[in-house]
């Protein structure tokens, strides 16, 4: 019996350990873990100064700054969040946002502003730039932006609302604790007490995605859990809707432009107006850039307009970027409040002198950086038209991957009318032959613009000319001909055209001289299957380019469109 005890203990010890060893393994499996995340970590916090943001329940890459007790935004941040309205003169160093009614002007690193009739104090510096980096402070930008925002401490953190759609809600029904992923172990985030409510996210079959009210984004047992519900949160609507009014007609428009190099009273118009039928807008390459502090050459008259009326057509006096011979820097115009200012004032001045209805916008070649400007320019000019009962009217390209900087969706909100200069498909530098203009791409950049504008606004311009292609060698060029001059060429050349159902047009070719000639055909066919996109398509009217170059058959054309 002596030598059975010892062994039983050993047995029985054996038995302890093990148990031991496997109750801990059971423990260390289901035990409730209780390290904590680094928040700082969490939040990618990496200087003092910073303010991680927790906007529309997701933490975004980007952060807000605390400037002497006030939290700021950098210009990015606004721009890709919450509006794209502010604007940024470095050269005069000013802040702007203009709405439908007026403009909001600061001097950078101040904290007086004007509403565009009396200067008003801000509690802080209003804007102020840190390096290459202008930040806005957060309350200015919401003067203007419906948004909603709170501040957290350790860390110091925002938590923003832009959005206020229907979300799922539920309580917490015992104090627990939100841990970074869906686990027993993983890392604390927070301590959560009984009764909070938090916002799911993800449910899961174990755990949920969730977020607190104070901005940390983590997992919670499902047990924990009661009372899930739907809830539509109150919107904040501090801010007036922006409503933008327009001096648009309840017809269609038919605009043809009249270039002119020397001034043409109203003989020449009614000359040149001689067949025409159905145009109710006549714009008139009147004005054009001529240095770079934003002075202009001017070609008008009031007898132009006074026939123009009594024709009945307004007139829509046409300011351009470009001039033979002229040197202009529309960067260097554009980037200085100062000189848009006197460049409107003046404009629109010389346009009421004259008598004349509106304003038509042709400024060309733009880079991203000079229509950043530019579309402020429209943005003002719009204002002062619309004071004095001017319509504005605005050039563009067909949208392409390429254009899109000139921002068309802001443009039409300030603007009454948007132009698509449907041509130059294939243009002078083209490096293959091609249509100027092939229905199909119009009409995408039709669609395109409407989707960005609303059709009520859209014009669309067609082309009075086309290009002559000649090939030689692997070379090519090309020449522009207009709508009267191509019928002779097909003549004389003998060429037989045929229809073509990739571009909806007359095409012709022949080769002469060790030269390919090629020709797609601006004629009444091309034009009559354009305004049946047009009419499909809703939009605003028909623009042409130019007056004298059409052939008169495209008018009775035109006409049938307009009573559409």
């Amino acid at each position: 019996m002596k030598k059975v005890i010892p062994v039983i203990v050993a047995i029985a010890l054996i038995i302890v350990v093990v148990g031991v060893s496997f109750g801990k393994q059971i423990y260390d499996k289901y035990s409730y873990g209780q390290d904590w995340e680094d928040l700082n970590e969490y939040y990618t916090v990496i200087s003092k100064d910073q303010v991680p943001m927790v906007l529309n329940s997701a933490i975004i890459p980007e952060s807000a700054k605390e400037i002497d007790g006030t939290v700021y935004f950098d210009y990015d941040t606004v721009c890709e969040y919450f509006t794209g309205r502010f604007y940024i003169d470095s050269n005069e160093n000013l802040l702007l946002y203009t709405n439908p009614e007026t403009t909001f002007t600061t001097e950078i690193g101040t904290n007086v502003y004007s509403d565009g009739s009396e200067e008003k104090s801000f509690p802080s510096v209003i804007a102020q730039t840190k390096g290459d980096t202008l930040y806005i402070a957060v309350d200015y930008v919401k003067m203007f932006v419906n948004f909603s925002y709170e501040l957290f401490d350790d860390p110091m953190r925002m938590v923003a609302y832009t959005e206020w759609n229907t979300t799922k809600y539920a309580d917490i029904n015992k104090e627990t604790k939100v841990r970074k992923k869906g686990g027993v172990k993983a890392l604390i985030l927070c301590d959560i007490a009984e009764g909070e409510t938090v916002e799911i996210l993800e449910p899961m079959d174990e755990w949920t995605k969730v977020m607190t009210h104070d901005g940390f984004i983590g997992y919670v047992e499902n047990k924990r859990l009661t009372n899930e519900r739907e809830e539509t949160p109150v919107a904040v609507t501090d801010v007036a809707e922006e409503i933008f009014t327009d001096l648009r007609r309840d017809h269609k428009i038919n605009l043809t432009w009249h270039n002119m190099e020397y001034p043409q009273g109203g003989a020449e118009l009614r000359t040149a107006m001689n067949y025409v039928e159905s145009v109710n807008v006549v714009s008139p390459t009147w004005f054009y850039l001529t240095d770079n502090d934003g002075n202009f050459k001017s070609l008008g008259n009031s007898d132009y307009v006074n026939a123009a009326h009594s024709m009945g057509a307004e007139v829509w006096a046409l300011i351009s970027n470009f001039h033979s011979g002229v040197d202009v820097s529309t960067l260097e115009v554009l980037s200085y409040t100062s000189k848009r200012k006197a460049l409107i004032e003046s404009l629109v001045a010389t346009t009421l002198s004259f008598g004349a209805d509106g304003i038509n916008i042709d400024f060309e070649n733009m880079d991203s950086e000079t229509t950043y400007h530019f579309v402020q320019f429209v943005r003002e000019l719009s204002l002062a038209c619309h004071k004095n009962n001017l319509v504005l009217s605005v050039d563009n390209y067909v949208p392409t991957e390429y254009t899109a900087h000139y921002n068309r969706r802001e443009q039409g909100l300030f603007a009454d009318y948007i132009i698509i200069m449907g041509y130059d498909e294939h243009y002078a530098g083209s490096p293959v032959a091609g249509s100027v203009s092939s229905i199909p791409w119009m009409q995408k950049g039709i669609e395109d613009t409407v989707a960005l504008v609303g059709a009520e606004k859209v014009i669309n311009a067609v082309p009075f000319y086309t290009r002559v292609w000649k090939e030689t060698d692997g070379e090519v060029r090309s020449e522009a001909i207009d709508m009267k001059v191509q019928a002779d060429f097909i003549s004389r050349n003998g060429v037989t055209t045929t229809w073509n159902e990739e571009t909806y047009q007359n095409y012709g070719e022949f080769e002469s001289g060790g030269t390919n000639y090629k020709i797609w055909l601006e004629d009444k066919d091309s034009l009559s299957v354009r305004l049946n996109v047009m009419d499909t398509l809703k939009i605003a009217g028909i623009a042409s380019w130019c007056l004298g170059q059409e052939t008169p058959d495209v008018w009775p054309l035109i006409s049938a469109y307009m009573q559409r």
